[in-house]
Protein backbone atom coordinates (compact mmCIF):
# COMPACT_ATOMS: atom_id res chain seq x y z
CA UNK A 1 0.00 0.00 0.00
CA UNK A 2 1.30 3.45 -0.92
CA UNK A 3 2.10 5.50 2.17
CA UNK A 4 1.82 9.30 2.17
CA UNK A 5 5.20 11.01 2.02
CA UNK A 6 6.70 12.82 4.99
CA UNK A 7 7.51 16.52 4.69
CA UNK A 8 9.61 18.35 7.26
CA UNK A 9 9.83 22.10 7.63
CA UNK A 10 9.91 24.61 10.47
CA UNK A 11 9.79 28.40 10.73
CA UNK A 12 12.87 28.29 12.93
CA UNK A 13 14.77 27.81 9.68
CA UNK A 14 14.09 31.51 9.08
CA UNK A 15 16.35 32.38 12.03
CA UNK A 16 19.54 31.98 10.03
CA UNK A 17 19.28 35.42 8.48
CA UNK A 18 21.17 38.61 7.81
CA UNK A 19 20.12 42.17 7.02
CA UNK A 20 22.50 42.39 4.07
CA UNK A 21 21.63 40.98 0.65
CA UNK A 22 22.35 37.27 0.29
CA UNK A 23 21.00 34.76 -2.22
CA UNK A 24 20.68 32.26 0.62
CA UNK A 25 17.97 33.79 2.78
CA UNK A 26 14.72 32.89 4.51
CA UNK A 27 12.69 34.33 1.65
CA UNK A 28 13.69 31.31 -0.44
CA UNK A 29 11.22 29.10 1.42
CA UNK A 30 8.58 31.38 2.99
CA UNK A 31 6.00 31.10 0.21
CA UNK A 32 6.78 27.41 -0.22
CA UNK A 33 6.04 26.73 3.44
CA UNK A 34 2.82 28.73 3.23
CA UNK A 35 1.68 26.80 0.16
CA UNK A 36 2.33 23.45 1.81
CA UNK A 37 0.32 24.57 4.83
CA UNK A 38 -2.57 25.70 2.64
CA UNK A 39 -5.76 23.84 1.72
CA UNK A 40 -4.31 22.40 -1.47
CA UNK A 41 -2.15 19.93 0.46
CA UNK A 42 -4.24 19.42 3.59
CA UNK A 43 -4.25 15.79 4.66
CA UNK A 44 -2.17 14.58 1.73
CA UNK A 45 1.13 14.09 3.55
CA UNK A 46 2.54 13.64 7.01
CA UNK A 47 4.34 16.66 8.40
CA UNK A 48 7.20 16.49 10.86
CA UNK A 49 9.23 18.93 12.92
CA UNK A 50 12.99 18.76 13.40
CA UNK A 51 15.06 17.85 16.38
CA UNK A 52 18.46 19.41 16.95
CA UNK A 53 21.35 17.25 15.80
CA UNK A 54 23.64 16.37 18.66
CA UNK A 55 27.31 17.28 18.79
CA UNK A 56 28.08 13.58 18.30
CA UNK A 57 25.91 13.51 15.17
CA UNK A 58 27.72 16.52 13.75
CA UNK A 59 31.21 15.39 14.76
CA UNK A 60 30.66 12.11 12.93
CA UNK A 61 31.31 14.27 9.83
CA UNK A 62 32.88 17.54 11.01
CA UNK A 63 35.93 18.00 13.19
CA UNK A 64 35.69 19.38 16.70
CA UNK A 65 38.17 22.06 15.63
CA UNK A 66 35.80 23.19 12.88
CA UNK A 67 32.93 23.51 15.33
CA UNK A 68 35.11 25.57 17.64
CA UNK A 69 36.09 27.82 14.74
CA UNK A 70 32.44 28.42 13.95
CA UNK A 71 31.63 29.32 17.55
CA UNK A 72 34.47 31.83 17.61
CA UNK A 73 33.41 33.53 14.38
CA UNK A 74 29.79 33.90 15.43
CA UNK A 75 31.00 36.32 18.12
CA UNK A 76 32.72 38.67 15.68
CA UNK A 77 31.07 41.78 14.31
CA UNK A 78 31.56 40.79 10.68
CA UNK A 79 29.05 38.03 9.75
CA UNK A 80 31.32 37.04 6.84
CA UNK A 81 34.48 36.80 8.90
CA UNK A 82 34.66 33.03 8.43
CA UNK A 83 33.78 32.77 4.72
CA UNK A 84 32.94 35.35 2.08
CA UNK A 85 29.70 33.57 1.11
CA UNK A 86 28.66 31.90 4.35
CA UNK A 87 27.45 34.30 7.01
CA UNK A 88 27.28 33.39 10.70
CA UNK A 89 24.82 35.14 12.98
CA UNK A 90 23.71 34.56 16.56
CA UNK A 91 21.27 31.76 15.70
CA UNK A 92 23.10 30.31 12.71
CA UNK A 93 24.66 27.31 14.44
CA UNK A 94 21.41 26.40 16.17
CA UNK A 95 19.52 26.66 12.87
CA UNK A 96 22.15 24.57 11.10
CA UNK A 97 21.88 21.91 13.83
CA UNK A 98 18.10 21.93 13.32
CA UNK A 99 18.66 21.47 9.59
CA UNK A 100 20.83 18.42 10.13
CA UNK A 101 18.53 17.15 12.88
CA UNK A 102 15.50 17.52 10.64
CA UNK A 103 17.11 15.17 8.15
CA UNK A 104 17.85 12.67 10.92
CA UNK A 105 14.23 12.85 12.09
CA UNK A 106 12.96 11.97 8.64
CA UNK A 107 15.62 9.28 8.20
CA UNK A 108 14.37 7.58 11.37
CA UNK A 109 10.78 7.72 10.08
CA UNK A 110 11.79 6.19 6.75
CA UNK A 111 13.77 3.43 8.46
CA UNK A 112 10.86 2.70 10.80
CA UNK A 113 8.60 2.19 7.79
CA UNK A 114 6.26 5.02 8.78
CA UNK A 115 6.80 6.72 5.42
CA UNK A 116 8.33 5.57 2.16
CA UNK A 117 9.49 8.96 0.94
CA UNK A 118 10.63 12.02 2.83
CA UNK A 119 11.53 15.58 1.94
CA UNK A 120 13.49 17.68 4.45
CA UNK A 121 12.86 21.31 3.46
CA UNK A 122 15.70 22.67 5.54
CA UNK A 123 18.15 25.54 5.44
CA UNK A 124 20.97 26.46 5.47
CA UNK A 125 22.03 24.00 2.77
CA UNK A 126 24.92 21.66 3.38
CA UNK A 127 26.60 19.83 0.50
CA UNK A 128 29.59 22.20 0.20
CA UNK A 129 30.56 21.85 3.87
CA UNK A 130 33.69 19.73 4.24
CA UNK A 131 34.85 18.01 7.44
CA UNK A 132 36.93 21.01 8.49
CA UNK A 133 35.51 23.88 6.44
CA UNK A 134 32.19 25.53 5.67
CA UNK A 135 31.65 27.34 2.38
CA UNK A 136 29.13 28.20 -0.32
CA UNK A 137 26.28 29.07 2.09
CA UNK A 138 26.78 25.71 3.86
CA UNK A 139 27.52 25.26 7.57
CA UNK A 140 26.88 21.57 8.35
CA UNK A 141 26.71 18.93 5.65
CA UNK A 142 23.14 17.73 6.17
CA UNK A 143 23.14 14.82 3.74
CA UNK A 144 26.55 13.56 4.88
CA UNK A 145 25.50 13.72 8.54
CA UNK A 146 22.38 11.76 7.59
CA UNK A 147 24.36 9.08 5.76
CA UNK A 148 26.78 8.70 8.68
CA UNK A 149 23.85 8.48 11.09
CA UNK A 150 22.26 5.75 8.98
CA UNK A 151 25.52 3.82 9.10
CA UNK A 152 25.96 4.19 12.84
CA UNK A 153 22.38 4.08 14.15
CA UNK A 154 20.78 1.76 11.60
CA UNK A 155 23.73 -0.32 10.42
CA UNK A 156 23.35 0.47 6.72
CA UNK A 157 26.32 -0.45 4.55
CA UNK A 158 25.17 0.62 1.08
CA UNK A 159 23.85 4.17 0.80
CA UNK A 160 23.44 5.98 -2.51
CA UNK A 161 23.57 9.78 -2.61
CA UNK A 162 22.45 11.57 -5.75
CA UNK A 163 23.32 15.27 -5.89
CA UNK A 164 21.60 17.15 -8.73
CA UNK A 165 22.32 20.64 -7.42
CA UNK A 166 23.89 22.64 -10.25
CA UNK A 167 27.04 23.04 -8.11
CA UNK A 168 29.25 20.08 -7.30
CA UNK A 169 28.82 18.73 -3.77
CA UNK A 170 32.49 18.90 -2.87
CA UNK A 171 31.88 18.43 0.84
CA UNK A 172 29.85 15.26 0.42
CA UNK A 173 32.43 13.86 -1.97
CA UNK A 174 35.28 14.58 0.44
CA UNK A 175 33.54 12.87 3.36
CA UNK A 176 32.92 9.63 1.47
CA UNK A 177 35.78 9.57 -1.04
CA UNK A 178 37.50 6.59 0.60
CA UNK A 179 34.56 4.33 1.46
CA UNK A 180 32.44 1.91 -0.54
CA UNK A 181 29.57 2.17 1.94
CA UNK A 182 28.35 5.50 0.54
CA UNK A 183 28.14 5.85 -3.23
CA UNK A 184 28.07 9.49 -4.40
CA UNK A 185 26.74 10.48 -7.84
CA UNK A 186 26.84 14.17 -8.74
CA UNK A 187 25.61 15.87 -11.89
CA UNK A 188 26.54 19.55 -12.07
CA UNK A 189 27.54 22.36 -14.40
CA UNK A 190 31.22 22.23 -15.25
CA UNK A 191 33.60 25.12 -14.43
CA UNK A 192 31.23 26.49 -11.81
CA UNK A 193 31.77 27.02 -8.08
CA UNK A 194 33.38 25.19 -6.27
CA UNK A 195 35.33 24.14 -9.40
CA UNK A 196 35.60 20.49 -8.34
CA UNK A 197 33.82 17.35 -9.45
CA UNK A 198 35.69 16.43 -12.61
CA UNK A 199 34.97 13.07 -14.21
CA UNK A 200 38.37 11.72 -13.16
CA UNK A 201 37.51 12.14 -9.45
CA UNK A 202 36.34 8.57 -8.80
CA UNK A 203 37.24 7.88 -5.17
CA UNK A 204 40.33 6.31 -3.63
CA UNK A 205 41.27 3.26 -1.60
CA UNK A 206 38.21 1.18 -0.75
CA UNK A 207 36.11 3.96 -2.23
CA UNK A 208 37.66 3.78 -5.68
CA UNK A 209 34.81 3.62 -8.18
CA UNK A 210 32.17 4.70 -5.67
CA UNK A 211 32.21 8.36 -6.73
CA UNK A 212 30.76 9.31 -10.11
CA UNK A 213 30.90 12.89 -11.33
CA UNK A 214 28.96 14.02 -14.38
CA UNK A 215 30.07 17.59 -15.18
CA UNK A 216 27.79 18.95 -17.89
CA UNK A 217 28.00 21.83 -20.31
CA UNK A 218 26.10 25.07 -20.12
CA UNK A 219 22.68 24.95 -21.79
CA UNK A 220 22.12 21.25 -20.99
CA UNK A 221 18.45 20.71 -20.28
CA UNK A 222 15.89 18.03 -19.49
CA UNK A 223 16.78 15.62 -22.31
CA UNK A 224 20.49 15.43 -21.47
CA UNK A 225 19.94 15.21 -17.72
CA UNK A 226 17.30 12.49 -18.04
CA UNK A 227 19.49 10.45 -20.38
CA UNK A 228 22.58 10.75 -18.17
CA UNK A 229 20.90 9.95 -14.88
CA UNK A 230 18.66 7.31 -16.41
CA UNK A 231 21.66 5.44 -17.79
CA UNK A 232 23.97 5.91 -14.81
CA UNK A 233 21.50 5.40 -11.97
CA UNK A 234 19.82 2.49 -13.69
CA UNK A 235 23.11 0.62 -13.92
CA UNK A 236 24.45 1.65 -10.52
CA UNK A 237 21.32 0.80 -8.56
CA UNK A 238 21.00 -2.60 -10.22
CA UNK A 239 24.58 -3.51 -9.33
CA UNK A 240 25.14 -1.68 -6.03
CA UNK A 241 21.68 -2.42 -4.54
CA UNK A 242 21.54 0.54 -2.13
CA UNK A 243 19.61 0.17 1.11
CA UNK A 244 18.39 3.77 0.86
CA UNK A 245 18.64 6.59 -1.66
CA UNK A 246 19.42 10.08 -0.37
CA UNK A 247 19.06 13.09 -2.66
CA UNK A 248 20.88 16.39 -2.36
CA UNK A 249 18.08 18.25 -4.09
CA UNK A 250 19.30 21.57 -5.40
CA UNK A 251 16.93 23.45 -7.70
CA UNK A 252 19.40 26.05 -8.95
CA UNK A 253 19.74 24.35 -12.33
CA UNK A 254 16.30 25.66 -13.22
CA UNK A 255 16.19 27.79 -16.35
CA UNK A 256 14.81 30.73 -14.34
CA UNK A 257 17.55 30.65 -11.69
CA UNK A 258 20.24 33.19 -12.59
CA UNK A 259 22.98 31.50 -10.56
CA UNK A 260 23.71 29.00 -13.36
CA UNK A 261 23.42 28.48 -17.10
CA UNK A 262 21.79 25.04 -17.03
CA UNK A 263 18.28 25.06 -18.53
CA UNK A 264 16.20 22.53 -16.58
CA UNK A 265 12.43 23.02 -16.53
CA UNK A 266 10.06 22.55 -13.61
CA UNK A 267 8.79 19.34 -15.21
CA UNK A 268 12.23 17.73 -15.06
CA UNK A 269 12.14 17.65 -11.26
CA UNK A 270 8.99 15.55 -11.44
CA UNK A 271 10.62 13.28 -14.03
CA UNK A 272 13.70 12.56 -11.93
CA UNK A 273 11.49 11.92 -8.90
CA UNK A 274 9.51 9.34 -10.85
CA UNK A 275 12.75 7.62 -11.83
CA UNK A 276 14.09 7.67 -8.26
CA UNK A 277 10.82 6.29 -6.88
CA UNK A 278 11.00 3.42 -9.32
CA UNK A 279 14.65 2.66 -8.46
CA UNK A 280 13.93 2.85 -4.73
CA UNK A 281 10.98 0.50 -5.18
CA UNK A 282 13.17 -2.02 -7.01
CA UNK A 283 16.19 -1.87 -4.73
CA UNK A 284 15.43 -0.62 -1.23
CA UNK A 285 11.79 -1.00 -0.19
CA UNK A 286 10.89 2.52 -1.35
CA UNK A 287 13.36 4.22 1.00
CA UNK A 288 13.95 7.62 -0.59
CA UNK A 289 14.85 10.82 1.25
CA UNK A 290 15.23 14.27 -0.32
CA UNK A 291 17.25 17.02 1.38
CA UNK A 292 16.92 20.59 0.12
CA UNK A 293 20.12 22.24 -1.09
CA UNK A 294 20.22 25.22 -3.48
CA UNK A 295 17.63 27.12 -5.47
CA UNK A 296 17.77 30.92 -5.34
CA UNK A 297 14.80 32.09 -7.38
CA UNK A 298 11.98 31.68 -4.84
CA UNK A 299 9.32 31.29 -7.55
CA UNK A 300 11.08 28.57 -9.54
CA UNK A 301 12.24 26.90 -6.32
CA UNK A 302 8.66 26.68 -5.06
CA UNK A 303 7.32 25.41 -8.37
CA UNK A 304 10.05 22.78 -8.67
CA UNK A 305 9.76 21.56 -5.08
CA UNK A 306 6.00 21.28 -5.53
CA UNK A 307 6.58 19.28 -8.72
CA UNK A 308 8.72 16.92 -6.64
CA UNK A 309 6.10 16.73 -3.91
CA UNK A 310 3.31 16.05 -6.40
CA UNK A 311 5.34 13.16 -7.76
CA UNK A 312 6.00 11.80 -4.26
CA UNK A 313 2.26 11.82 -3.59
CA UNK A 314 1.60 9.38 -6.43
CA UNK A 315 2.07 5.60 -6.32
CA UNK A 316 4.99 4.15 -8.24
CA UNK A 317 4.11 3.98 -11.91
CA UNK A 318 5.93 2.74 -14.95
CA UNK A 319 9.62 3.37 -15.09
CA UNK A 320 10.14 6.55 -17.14
CA UNK A 321 11.59 6.00 -20.56
CA UNK A 322 15.07 7.33 -21.28
CA UNK A 323 15.36 8.77 -24.77
CA UNK A 324 18.77 8.82 -26.41
CA UNK A 325 20.67 12.11 -26.24
CA UNK A 326 23.71 12.57 -28.42
CA UNK A 327 25.10 15.35 -26.21
CA UNK A 328 24.48 13.25 -23.13
CA UNK A 329 26.13 10.21 -24.68
CA UNK A 330 29.28 12.23 -25.33
CA UNK A 331 29.60 12.83 -21.59
CA UNK A 332 29.58 9.08 -20.96
CA UNK A 333 31.99 8.21 -23.77
CA UNK A 334 35.32 7.20 -22.20
CA UNK A 335 34.04 8.12 -18.73
CA UNK A 336 36.06 6.32 -16.02
CA UNK A 337 32.88 4.90 -14.48
CA UNK A 338 32.99 2.21 -17.21
CA UNK A 339 36.04 0.71 -15.46
CA UNK A 340 33.82 -0.21 -12.50
CA UNK A 341 30.17 -0.38 -13.56
CA UNK A 342 28.15 -1.68 -16.48
CA UNK A 343 26.08 1.22 -17.81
Amino acid sequence: MHKPPGILYDRRYYDHSISRISLENAGRVRNLYATLEGPGYAGQMRTFRPREASVADIEAVHSAFYLEQLREHVNLEDPYSYDRDTYLMELSLYTAALAAGGCLELADRVMAGEIDYGFALVRPPGHHAEPGRGMGFCVFNNVAITAEYLRRAHGLQRILILDFDVHHGNGTQTVFFETEQVFVVSIHQEKLFPFTGQAREIGSGRGRGYTINLPVHQQFSDAEYTYLLGKVLGGVVEQYLPQIILVSAGYDGHCEDSISRVQLTTHWYATITELLKHLAHEACDDRLLYVLEGGYNPASLEASVLATVESLLLPVGRRPGVAYSDRGARILNNHPLHDFWTI
